[in-house]
């Protein structure tokens, strides 16, 4: 469809949701605004009833099919995510079967939240021990059932509901407002494809970025092979954005873009991004949903500082048992964590002469100690935390300068990945 015609459907779309479901804020951040220099505005889509944008598509297609069909029974999907959470709504409230496949490792606190968005509509299936086994199932199921599969982001009814995120964002803007920049994460392409073409349909002229895993790439790669890819392998961390192929009916509307207009967002920084605006702004966000404010980080200074930015905070589904790895990640990407293997001499007094080298902001976090009654030197797994990395520095001079026998395996992910 054309431009124009693609916004006024995008408008009819809005209008039937809002009986559904109510826009999310756009919200001014003044910590933010300080912390960059800029005036940062954020699209509060974590706050949507199931806290992510998905549940817009979800709708969306929904409404459409059953136009089209008013008796279509069965509806199925495939995802251990916001778009399952998403569609259980959805179905819920259409009064629709639907039965949603999910890989059997996905957290029970997930499969539990799912349910009760789509009680008692949904039936939840655990299949296989990854997507691509649960995706298989699922389409198996619809051929043998006569179900009508929702895809999480590769549809133009998905594009369009993920769009009126855009219309939002306009509508809510104050008078007169010139934006400079648009920052959105990129997994499927669902948002970024959607938001994008609104926005140019209806005149808004701002620069665009788009923010994916640094080791899920689609997007970037895609654009620099000039075709859509298929990565060999990605990342699952940011796994509301860790998607290995971008959707066809997506990467038809962003290819005019550049590879450079995709930044790519290092996974550990991210968590740092989760963890500050926890604690600094109380806001839970999910690994997806922080990549656009993370981005912010990583922009060069002139394309931030004195700007107005919109972000879009996609999504807050987090798991709070995950919030000790979030951490961990984000201290030793900071360089304010390290871990080291040090060869202890086996005498009396050896650990207190170590402990008499540590800085008055070194805190011993982890501590293993393996002696060996045949050998002169006994193998020590430490851990520590400081609060400036150049501590480290010191530290480690220190150690030299006594002679000790030491190895910093915190950059090793396979060593340090197996023993912390």
């Amino acid at each position: 469809m054309n431009d124009t015609n693609f916004a006024v459907q995008v408008g009819e779309v809005h209008k039937r949701l809002s009986g559904v479901l109510e826009p999310t804020p756009l919200q001014y951040n003044q910590y933010l605004s300080d912390l960059h220099g800029a005036n940062i505005w954020l699209k509060r889509e974590d706050l949507s009833p199931v806290r992510s944008y998905k549940i817009r598509g979800a709708y969306t297609f929904l409404m459409d099919a059953l136009e089209r069909n008013p008796e279509q029974k069965l509806f199925v999907c495939a995802s251990a995510g916001n778009h399952a959470q998403g569609f259980a709504h959805a179905c819920r409230n259409f009064k629709r079967k639907g039965v949603i496949f999910m890989p059997q490792t996905t957290p029970q606190q997930k499969v539990m939240k799912t349910s009760s968005f789509g009680a008692p509509y949904v039936e939840i299936r655990l299949v296989g021990d990854g997507f691509d086994a649960a995706n298989a199932s699922a389409l198996q199921f619809c051929a043998s059932e006569g179900g009508l599969m929702v895809p999480p982001f590769d549809h133009p009814q998905i594009m369009l509901g993920q769009a009126t995120v855009g219309k939002e964002i306009a509508e809510q803007l104050p008078e007169g407002a010139e934006v400079d920049r648009m920052i959105m994460p990129v997994g499927g392409g669902g948002l970024s494809s959607g938001v994008t073409q609104y926005l140019e349909a209806s005149g808004f002229e701002c620069d665009f970025t788009f923010v994916e895993p640094d080791l899920a790439p689609s997007l970037h790669d895609s654009l620099k092979a000039g075709e859509r890819i298929m990565l060999d392998q990605v990342d699952n961390f940011v796994d509301g954005a860790a998607v290995a192929q971008i959707g066809e009916n997506n990467f038809e509307q962003l290819r005019k873009y550049e590879p450079e207009d995709v930044l790519l967002a290092p996974t550990d920084g991210v968590c740092g991004t989760m963890i500050e605006m926890l604690n600094v702004e109380g806001v839970v966000l999910e690994p997806a949903g922080a990549l656009a404010i993370d981005a912010l980080k990583r922009l060069p200074k002139e394309a931030v500082a004195g700007k107005t930015i919109i972000c879009i905070a996609s999504g807050g589904n987090f798991d709070f048992e995950r919030l000790p790895e979030v951490k961990e990640r984000s201290l030793r990407f900071s360089g304010l964590k390290k871990y080291y293997i040090l060869q202890f001499p086996q005498r009396p007094g050896a650990l207190r002469d170590f402990l008499m080298i540590l800085g008055p902001e070194d805190d011993i976090a982890r501590f293993e100690y393996l002696k060996k009654s045949a050998r002169n030197f006994g193998t020590v797994l430490i851990g520590i935390e400081t609060t400036k990395a150049e501590n480290f520095d010191i530290l480690t001079g220190k150690m030299d300068a006594q002679g000790m026998r030491w190895q910093d395996i915190t950059d090793n992910q396979i060593l340090s990945g197996f023993l912390i």
